[in-house]
């Protein structure tokens, strides 16, 4: 999200492509008399580049290439490798590679493209290599909470950035965007290594009665990964189908959200764009909220033994899909008010995050053993959804103004809910016979 904060300040929007645009080198004539010198002296420093729309969307999404080839690969290399070693060196890699933006920036879009990629492939490997963690960490009964603590973690991060970015941005300059989050990354990357162990046996500062709890709480479990995989079997599974089209129809409704929401704030009630970033952050915090209370409902259901694991799976994800799909297909007809329509949008978010504690935590429940392989192969889906989804729904509305944004919400709620009637029909939460030390199916 570094470069989708920045990337306004890098480009001169205003100006045609032209030599003398290439960067900004000095104060522009009579900045000194505005009565804000230290702000126009800290913004001339940092470059301009003259970079039209198509080659902005490029870098924007080169990000989204990494991640996509290489989600099935790192997940069977995460399956393979110690956790550890692979998120902390690849979270210290992608936070160097932040650090060296600005200098690529400089050297030329293909090397800054170059960068981003390789960055998504770090990055991706940080997604599949943490869940591996929580298999021979995280206690039955605790799952939910902790697992959804570390997801609400990409909500809290891009709250943070989306509101110290712009003052970087518009104080020091856009390169300490990246100075400043890709620092930081490297401190917690530094931390990462003597802190964290791939189980509670190697861990040098765990109390003995903490250890013999969770390595007790997952004594029947078999997590151990396997080199092999039962392909032929994981493709006739209609419990893992389901896991993979739900990352898909939810994921279609979120990257719609993340792509026009200022769009929509902007054309349909006329917020302007200061005021459009105040409420995305808004609507970040409340799903930074909602993931981690989502987690904790989902664990005191199961603890009190309310409902079983598979109910509460599907009543959570229910609850995230309909409640989204409604609240965004009665959007249009209440855009007369701004209060109407921000209530439903914070409490679309709110729901919506639900689903981090349902059909997206699934594939651990099904074959906890190749976790990290399936989460690698529920990204593709993501990102499959996140090239589709902004997609048809610019085509929507270039189409029509008017009518644009109900077609999206009306098609976004069609595919959410046939990912939910499929989930609902055919998901299970019982470890699978291919997914069990015996299976004999290879390929």
């Amino acid at each position: 999200m570094n470069l989708s904060i920045a990337i306004p300040a890098m480009v001169n929007g205003t100006a045609l492509p032209s030599p003398h645009n290439a960067s900004a080198e000095g104060p522009p004539p009579g900045a000194l008399e505005n009565g804000n010198e230290t702000l126009t002296t800290f913004k001339a420093v940092a470059p301009v580049y003259d970079w039209s729309p198509e080659i902005q969307g490029v870098l924007l999404s080169s990000l989204n290439y990494g991640s996509f080839l290489a989600s099935v690969p790192s997940g069977y290399v995460a399956g393979i490798v110690r956790a550890r070693h692979l998120v902390g060196t690849a979270l210290f890699v992608f936070s160097v590679l932040s650090l060296l933006i600005p200098l690529a920036a400089d050297a030329g879009v293909a090397l800054l493209i170059v960068l981003r990629v390789a960055q998504g492939i770090a990055q991706v490997l940080i997604q599949t290599s943490q869940y591996l963690i929580w298999v021979k960490w995280a206690p039955p009964l605790e799952r939910n909470q902790l697992i959804t603590i570390s997801i609400s973690g990409l909500m809290l991060g891009s709250l943070t950035v989306l509101l110290a970015g712009g003052f970087l941005s518009e104080t020091l300059g856009w390169p300490y965007v990246f100075y400043v989050f890709g620092g930081i990354g490297c401190a917690c990357s530094c931390l990462w290594f003597p802190l964290v162990r791939d189980d509670p046996e190697s861990h040098p500062f765990i109390s003995t009665g903490e250890k013999d709890y969770i390595v007790g709480s997952l004594a029947q479990q078999d997590c151990a990964p396997d080199r092999s995989l039962p392909i032929k079997a994981m493709v006739k599974s209609l419990p893992l189908w389901s896991v993979l089209l739900s990352q898909f129809s939810e994921h279609w409704y979120l990257y719609v959200m993340m792509a026009y929401l200022p769009t929509y704030l902007n054309s349909v009630l006329q917020v302007d764009l200061k005021e459009s970033g105040f409420l995305s952050a808004l609507l970040l915090a409340v799903g930074f909220v909602c993931i981690v209370l989502g987690g904790l409902l989902a664990d005191l259901l199961l603890s009190r033994k309310v409902l079983t694991l598979l109910a509460i799976r599907k009543l959570l994800t229910a609850v995230g899909v309909l409640c989204p799909s409604v609240l965004s297909v009665l959007l249009p007809w209440v855009s007369f008010s701004r209060g109407l329509t921000m209530a439903f949008l914070v409490l679309s978010f709110a729901t919506s995050s639900l689903c981090q504690a349902g059909a997206m935590v699934n594939f651990m429940d099904i074959a906890p053993r190749y976790t990290s392989f399936l989460k690698g192969l529920s990204l593709v889906f993501a990102q499959l959804s996140g090239v589709i989804a902004p997609t048809v729904s610019g085509f929507f509305i270039s189409q029509d103004s008017v009518f644009g944004w109900r077609n999206i919400f009306l098609l976004s709620a069609a595919v959410d809910i046939s990912g939910l009637v499929f989930y609902l029909v055919f998901s299970q939460a019982e470890v699978q016979d291919w997914a069990k030390e015996q299976t004999v199916t290879r390929m």
